[in-house]
């Protein structure tokens, strides 16, 4: 054979080498590469999300309450919330319960703190002739005579205690710059209470235009307690006044079943109706039902107000119960680790609400910003994941809830596999 012919092995062995071994480096070059961007690349958090309902119900039955036949009427619960009503809708005269805005526009105009009489008002000549105008028409008043002095806490306390009709009317004369101009006032108390069905139109209540619905009064309700004064006027028994001498409260339910006010009004067109406050304790705990009862019937039409306005407050109060609406150890968070471990966030403890049964209460989860913003990588067992806030009529309580296990940290394996 020609040595043209011939291959040198040793050139071509010699050739290759370099090559596979270049190959070789390469890929574990792009080994150690895609290792390290494996390792170094951000690990996706752990992620959390709620699973308790926004809204949890109080177990138990809710209450059946005494509701008047033929009346409108409705109930709340300072601090837990509504009870309910019935006839709710209905719009009905309000008669001297008028008197409350009366009240309330005139604090406000000339505020009173408690100690404070306030201002004198004089009685005028026109006023005390207009006083036996009242006499002979048979309305609600209290005795006046030209020249007398009472101070605006006196005036208060004649219009609430044995609700003067012609001190209703010096109140808005004196409080004002015109009687339209109070009477607008009154509206705008109303309106800034959120009482979307009440329109007064004078402020003794006299004129049956006056009128509110049970939902509204039970708001205007518990504006009143919530103003020191008139909580204070309200639950006064009787006033003694320079000539009228000493007068009784209509609101003749005053201390018994709880009863701390608030206002009566009735003629024949409107019925009876009464607006009224009751104190009660549960565990410890002050309650205050607020409720309205607008057109009673019957013969003794505001006696019947009161006496199902006493029933109403009573059943109220015992269907009040400190509960745990939430109980220890429920499931909240739900954590989940995309390396395939999950752990589930619980409440620590429980707080009692007052509340009652078949209420519904606001549950809102509040999580660790840590939890909340995804920079947890492995979570301890006991560790705090956020809070449960329970809100109850704008009373929140508070739950922490911790972790009831552990997330550990992402694995080699988990790190180099993931895609």
């Amino acid at each position: 054979m020609p040595d043209y012919l011939k291959l040198d092995n040793s050139r071509t062995s010699s050739g290759w080498a370099p090559r596979v071994l270049l190959g070789v480096l390469g890929i574990v070059l792009v080994i150690v590469i895609l290792v390290a961007v494996q390792l170094v690349r951000g690990t996706p958090p752990i992620k959390a999300s709620v699973v308790i309902p926004n809204a949890v119900t109080v177990p138990g039955t809710p209450p059946a309450l005494p509701w008047p036949k033929h009346a409108t009427a409705a109930v709340a619960i300072e601090g837990v919330g509504t009870l309910g009503g019935v006839r709710t809708g209905e719009s009905r005269s309000l008669a001297s319960v008028a008197k409350l805005f009366t009240a309330m526009v005139v604090l406000k105009q000339h505020p009173l703190t408690l100690g404070q009489s306030g201002p004198t008002i004089t009685i005028t000549p026109a006023d005390a002739t207009k006083y036996q105008v009242d006499v002979r028409d048979h309305d609600s008043v209290v005795k006046v005579v030209a020249g007398e002095h009472l101070t605006e806490l006196q005036a208060l306390e004649a219009l609430l205690i044995p609700s003067a009709d012609n001190i209703a009317r010096l109140l808005a004369n004196w409080s004002d710059t015109s009687h339209s101009a109070f009477v607008q006032a009154m509206n705008s108390e109303a309106a800034s209470l959120g009482l979307t069905h009440t329109h007064l139109a004078g402020p003794s209540g006299l004129n049956p235009n006056s009128v509110s619905t049970a939902t509204d009064l039970v708001k205007a309700g518990e504006a009143v307690m919530a103003n020191p004064v008139l909580r204070q006027i309200v639950g006064m028994a009787q006033v003694t006044l320079p000539v009228a001498g000493t007068l009784y409260n209509v609101d003749d339910m005053l201390g018994r079943d709880g009863i701390v006010g608030i206002k009566t009004g009735s003629t024949p067109a409107a019925g009876g109706n009464f607006v009224f406050a009751a104190n009660s304790n549960v565990n410890g705990n002050r309650v205050t039902v607020v409720g309205a009862i607008l057109g009673a019937t019957g013969v003794q039409a505001l006696q019947n107000a009161l006496d199902t306005g006493a029933k109403l407050a009573s059943a109220a109060a015992r269907a009040v119960r400190e509960v745990s609406a939430v109980p220890a150890g429920e499931a909240v968070v739900s954590l989940h680790a995309p390396w395939g471990q999950t752990v589930v966030g619980r409440t620590s403890g429980s707080a009692p609400i007052l509340a009652v049964p078949g209420q519904q209460v606001s549950a809102h989860v509040v999580l660790e910003p840590a939890v909340a913003g995804g920079k947890l990588h492995q979570i301890k067992s006991g560790q705090r994941l956020g809070t449960l806030e329970l809100q109850v009529r704008g009373h929140t309580t508070s739950l922490p809830i911790t972790a009831s296990g552990s997330i550990s940290a992402p694995s080699l394996t988990y790190k180099l596999e993931r895609f």
